[in-house]
């Protein structure tokens, strides 16, 4: 039997901390080549200065107005995918859970639909609520479904997700078939981009995302306590139904926030907690600091690719992060460690 002692303790967050600064590093270079890297390339000294000073200049207009926002979101976003991802796989104990499965992604797509066909909205600013809204609305009413009195269960909630989504999935379809129109506006926001999106999205989704990246954040030791098992977390003092409400509501702040900026992204949430709990194993307050990380270096990596990898124009990261995230989740099932939470 082997006795962990406090040396190795110590040597093991250093390890973790460590990997974590160097995640740090990767993640800021990548938001570098972001800003530098398009249809145009812009040098990065010419990036830095647009940065802290606006000449009126053809590069620095494309920095700020462009490239910033852009950047910015893939952040934002980023971030908000990873920690609900992991959120997610957490409260349901299913390491193929995703924050699909709570409905944010269908009911912000349905709200849209809504927004587009009924509303006529077209304008990414002027849906991003509708999208917000519906994400919202799809979580709530899944949440409300999966409870037995004031007890969620995490299998109801799973089932009640799948019911909520095939419902909103079919209203969905049955719309854009009924509504070309619909279809052509709704494509460019379901594919996912971060392309063309303004500060405005910024500015209105980030008290969204920060309250949501916090509380995120501060749910990993109850997290930990749970995964022993509800009556272990409870005599450990952690109070079951509190927690995973909160963890519902930072889900669906972080998603929803997420779904509404750039539309669906897929394998982002799925993917980057698996790959944080082979670096850092089960401690869910390793495995959410890590997710927050590695998820804008995957979603800011996918995009600075897509506008590279085609002779002229370029892939939305939705498409890119598909391309890339199904054949590493594929990898990562195949380690057992990875399975366990």
């Amino acid at each position: 039997m082997t006795v962990a002692t406090p040396r190795a303790g110590t040597s093991i967050v250093a390890a973790r901390s460590a990997g974590l600064l160097v995640a740090i590093a990767v993640l800021v270079l990548l938001c570098l080549v972001g800003l530098a890297v398009g249809a145009k390339y812009i040098p990065i000294g010419v990036v830095w200065h647009a940065l802290w000073r606006d000449d009126g200049s053809d590069d620095a207009f494309l920095v700020l107005d462009g490239r910033v926002p852009r950047t910015l979101l893939g952040l934002g976003v980023g971030a908000a995918l990873g920690l609900a991802g992991a959120l997610m796989q957490a409260l349901t104990r299913n390491p193929l859970a995703d924050p699909g499965l709570l409905g944010v992604d269908i009911g912000a797509s349905a709200a849209v639909v809504v927004a587009i066909g009924v509303l006529g909205v077209t304008a990414p600013a002027g849906y991003v609520w509708f999208a917000f809204a519906g994400a919202g609305g799809a979580a709530v009413l899944v949440y409300l479904l999966g409870a037995t009195g004031r007890v969620v269960s995490p299998e109801r909630t799973i089932l009640a997700g799948a019911a909520i989504s095939s419902a909103f999935g079919a209203f969905v379809s049955a719309v854009l078939l009924l509504s070309p129109e619909t279809f052509d506006s709704f494509r460019f926001w379901a594919v996912g981009s971060l392309a063309g999106r303004t500060m405005d999205i910024v500015v209105a989704l980030g008290p969204f995302l920060v309250v949501g990246v916090l509380l995120a954040l501060s749910l990993g030791p109850a997290l930990n306590a749970l995964a022993l098992g509800d009556q272990v977390g409870a005599a450990l003092g952690v109070r079951v139904g509190r927690t995973r409400l909160l963890t519902a509501l930072a889900v669906t702040l972080l998603c929803g926030s997420a779904t509404a900026a750039i539309g669906p992204i897929g394998f982002v949430g799925l993917t980057v907690p698996h790959a944080a709990r082979m670096i850092v194993g089960p401690d869910q307050r390793w495995v959410l600091a890590y997710s927050l990380v590695l998820a804008p270096v995957l979603l800011i990596g996918a995009d600075v690719l897509g506008r590279v990898v085609l002779p002229s124009g370029e892939l939305q990261v939705g498409i890119v992060t598909a391309v890339l995230g199904a054949p590493v989740f594929l990898v990562l099932c195949r380690r057992r460690r990875i399975a366990q939470l």
